[in-house]
């Protein structure tokens, strides 16, 4: 598939979680292939799906809030915590500033004040992207997951 002309957001389904719980992702980055313990076929207050339009196939995800957010990583008041993931067929293509103009357009139309990113350290690809979307580097997060320490780049940006 390539990426569609318009980029849309939509209430996540359950067709989109069965969707999503089917991504695989290539090399280091199947860390973000879904789990079933991820609950995204219970999940539906965090999520929103980016489609294209017109005709509906799902491009991606967002998650905001308390599901955007990695173990030990706290709340702030006034700051949206936000993640994506984009199909693992379009990653790597040039489409990732496109789909994040598109979530931050979305946004940027509801949701005013800072919003709050974090990065896997050594995913530079993705890291580069929120740069360029207007993320900055405000602090480091360290957690343990999945019996391992991860480190985490936290970025904010106001859209």
């Amino acid at each position: 598939m390539t990426m569609p002309d318009q980029l849309v957001i939509v209430p996540f389904t359950e067709a989109h979680a069965e969707d999503v719980a089917g991504w695989r992702y290539p090399g280091p980055w199947r860390l973000y292939d879904s789990r079933p313990e991820d609950g995204l076929l219970e999940a539906s207050d965090g999520y929103l799906a980016v489609v294209g339009h017109p005709g509906g196939e799902l491009v991606g995800f967002l998650c905001l809030g308390e599901e955007a957010r990695v173990p030990g990583l706290a709340e702030e008041p006034g700051v949206l915590d936000v993640g994506v993931g984009m199909r693992p067929d379009l990653v790597g293509q040039g489409h990732g500033a496109r789909f994040g103009e598109a979530v931050l357009g979305h946004l940027g139309a509801r949701h005013p004040g800072r919003l709050r990113a974090v990065v896997q350290s050594w995913n530079e690809r993705s890291l580069r992207l929120a740069r360029r979307l207007g993320f900055a580097e405000t602090g480091r997060h360290t957690c343990e997951q999945d019996g391992s320490l991860v480190e985490y780049v936290v970025l904010s940006a106001v859209p």
